[in-house]
């Protein structure tokens, strides 16, 4: 199988600015992989890239290959790459019931529009879906009245709908969830990686970070300045460096916290 992700040389602008430095990433297909840095360092904006919502700018060298191809219609793309972005459901998706909200994913819509056609086996996906994150109670409920973490959840599914769980794409997945449900959300994330769902997941919050993974990216100012095992990189002294301000570093049972 081709490596999910291959970027070479890759420049990213927003406005007149560049947000993104040449940056060199490879991710297999199935990885576990963990994106960490400080706020405004280009996280989001990669996510972007990889989804292609951004361009990287047209330089030597420069190459950017998904899925092993280098050229992609993005319909297609859609259906093979699950991107939960750090935004909740938009105005459409919270009239709409949970799963509903999952089908949509096969259409990348917000919906289900009157003229999209739902199929059989698209519903038999969706129920597995639904069992898959655990969100077979919100399947009839609207997804305006769910809580945070219940939306979450059903993002997720939505995601994997589209995707057929090859690659999820997670960017600051616990934003706007209590303790409790960024505890479901991380349960939820180990039962994807541990049944062979990919992750590449984006974060500012060490404790996001999933015993499953092992591979730690360090971001800042548009660059990746670390590469490497997370035992590695997760250190009192790398991580003060990284969010300039003192920082303590514990483990325990797999999850790496910081204060």
């Amino acid at each position: 199988m081709p490596p999910f992700l291959e970027l070479e040389h890759v420049n990213v602008a927003r406005g007149d600015a560049v947000v993104l430095h040449d940056v060199h990433l490879s991710v297999e297909t199935g990885e576990h992989i963990a994106i960490l840095g400080p706020n405004g360092c280009g996280k989001s904006t990669l996510i972007k890239t990889i989804t292609c919502e951004c361009y990287p700018l047209a330089l030597p060298g420069t190459r950017v290959s998904i899925f092993g191809r280098e050229r992609w219609d993005l319909t297609e793309l859609k259906r093979r790459l699950g991107a939960v972005q750090s935004e909740l459901p938009g105005k459409q998706t919270l009239r709409t019931t949970g799963r509903d909200a999952v089908l949509t994913g096969f259409f990348s819509s917000s919906t289900l529009w009157p003229n999209l056609t739902v199929t059989q086996a698209m519903r038999e996906r969706a129920e597995e879906v639904l069992e898959m994150v655990g969100a077979l109670d919100l399947a009839e409920k609207l997804v305006g009245e769910m809580s945070a973490g219940q939306q979450r959840r059903i993002m997720i599914g939505r995601a994997l709908t589209g995707s057929g769980a090859e690659m999820l794409l997670l960017d600051e997945p616990s934003n706007a969830l209590d303790l409790a449900a960024q505890q479901g959300l991380r349960a939820t994330l180990r039962s994807l990686a541990q049944e062979g769902t990919g992750i590449l997941l984006i974060t500012h919050h060490i404790a996001d970070i999933l015993p499953e993974i092992d591979r730690v990216l360090l971001m800042r100012d548009g660059r990746i300045v670390g590469d490497g095992h997370k035992r590695d990189l997760l250190t009192a002294p790398i991580l003060s460096d990284l969010f300039a301000t003192p920082v303590q570093v514990s483990e325990r049972d797999g999850f790496f916290h910081a204060w």
